[in-house]
């Protein structure tokens, strides 16, 4: 009896530590994340505003798609050189400090925008703004390692990239309306307006980074010590105890270098929606800004709802693999549709909305991988170069397009060609990981 009655505190206390548990990450949750959404809205928005200013840029400064996908492809450029010692820079002066860096200076390069007047200043610029947000999602998703354990990482990574869907959600109608009803205000084109409204915002949030976020669990004054505590002992006792510790213990852990080629892969996917969509919605037959700007959107909110699905159902199974395989296989469906149906406005949306769900859900779907093979440096610079190997998919991408089209006067063979590269992307995440990376949480 003794022995029973033991067996059935011990298990309700482990049922209360669990509990516990769930309720500290939510309390750190409705803390944080509100405050790195925002943030990681306005990056993502950096991002895919050069496409919705693609057509009045074009014309102002004569630029052929495949100088425009150049420029597009010259922000990856700087960000991949910059981004491993970027994140290393994090890891020695804390993430509050150098996320805050981040976000000030790329808000300032990106509001110069407007003083762009010729080919050559566009590619400059464009550059400088891809070395100057180096490191901003990478030093995120390690500061979210550092903050919830394993098993809660899939939700809260996909309500990370739910930003990123956001900002299409969002950004895409306002930029259509900028576009719209700014054009000539103060005697500016409205991609200025697109641009500075763009940038200006950035520079007031990492001033509140800097006032707001910590850089420790010790230093959350808002977490009892108790709280503290269990937080740290949760999230360390989730990190891999062997290999990764450092950036060449990474570089060596088997496994890391086919993720940076699966999330290569997955790039070229993304870059492709973000960079073209509006481009395939007008060659379609819409030409209003506006309208554009919200038909853009439609693939966001479907990456946004497939995202949460997938997080919740992936930290229930622990089958993170099969996931990112499956949404994989969603996103080259929409791709070899939208090539099939270019032509017709309502199908072509459709075949956007699988994209959307299928490509926009595939990265925070991935993300929940590579800490489970490195913690420490090797997280921080680690996940860097990991997104450094995937963001040379963003220079891949626009490039390629625009040269396709430039040749056959068509997108639709490189959306075929996109299409086939998730699927073997997806083939290598079923076949090509180590076991690791198989094994469930």
């Amino acid at each position: 009896m003794a022995a029973a009655s033991a067996a059935a505190d011990g298990g309700h206390g482990a049922s209360s530590d669990i509990n516990s548990v769930d309720a500290v990450v939510r309390k750190v949750a409705w803390r944080i994340m509100p405050l790195i959404m925002i943030c990681y809205l306005f990056a993502f928005f950096d991002r895919i505003n050069i496409s919705f200013a693609k057509f009045q840029l074009q014309g102002d400064l004569g630029l052929s798609d495949t100088a425009y996908g150049l420029g597009a492809s010259l922000f990856v450029v700087g960000y991949v050189l910059f981004e491993v010692p970027s994140n290393m820079f994090l890891y020695k002066v804390g993430a509050r400090r150098w996320i805050a860096r981040i976000m000030i200076s790329w808000g300032v390069a990106t509001a110069a925008m407007v003083f762009v007047t010729s080919e050559w200043q566009f590619y400059a610029l464009r550059f400088l703004i891809g070395a100057m947000e180096a490191g901003f999602a990478p030093g995120v998703l390690y500061y979210l390692t550092l903050w919830f354990p394993a098993k809660f990482r899939g939700r809260i990574t996909s309500l990370l990239f739910l930003a990123s869907a956001f900002a299409g959600l969002i950004g895409a109608p306002v930029s259509g309306q900028i576009l719209a009803h700014m054009e000539g205000l103060s005697g500016m084109r409205g991609w200025h307006w697109l641009f500075l409204l763009g940038g200006v915002p950035c520079v007031v949030l990492g001033l509140v980074v800097l006032n707001q976020l910590k850089d420790r669990i010790e230093d959350a004054h808002w977490l009892t010590s108790a709280e503290q505590a269990l937080l740290r002992g949760s999230v360390e006792q989730a990190a891999p105890k062997e290999g990764g510790h450092s950036l060449l213990g990474a570089i060596k852990t088997p496994g890391f270098l086919t993720l940076g080629l699966v999330y290569f892969l997955i790039q070229i996917a993304s870059y492709g929606l973000n960079f073209w969509a509006p481009h395939l919605i007008r060659s379609a037959g819409t030409q209003n800004p506006a309208v554009i700007g919200m038909l853009t959107a439609v693939p966001y909110v479907c990456g946004a709802i497939t995202m949460v699905l997938v997080g919740r159902l992936s930290d229930a199974s622990g089958e993170r693999r099969k996931f990112v395989a499956g949404l994989l296989v969603l996103a080259a469906l929409g791709f070899v549709s939208a090539g099939w149906f270019d032509k017709n406005t309502v199908l072509l949306i459709v075949a956007l909305g699988v994209m959307g769900a299928g490509v926009v859900a595939a990265i925070p779907a991935f993300w929940a991988l590579p800490p489970k093979l490195v913690t420490g440096a090797g997280a921080a610079g680690g996940i860097a170069l990991i997104n450094t190997l995937g963001q040379l998919g963003g220079i891949v991408s626009p490039v390629m397009v625009g040269r396709i089209k430039d040749i056959s006067g068509s997108t639709t063979p490189a959306l075929y060609v996109i299409a086939g590269l998730a699927l073997l992307c997806a083939l290598i995440v079923m076949a090509g990981l180590p076991q690791a990376l198989r094994n469930r949480e």
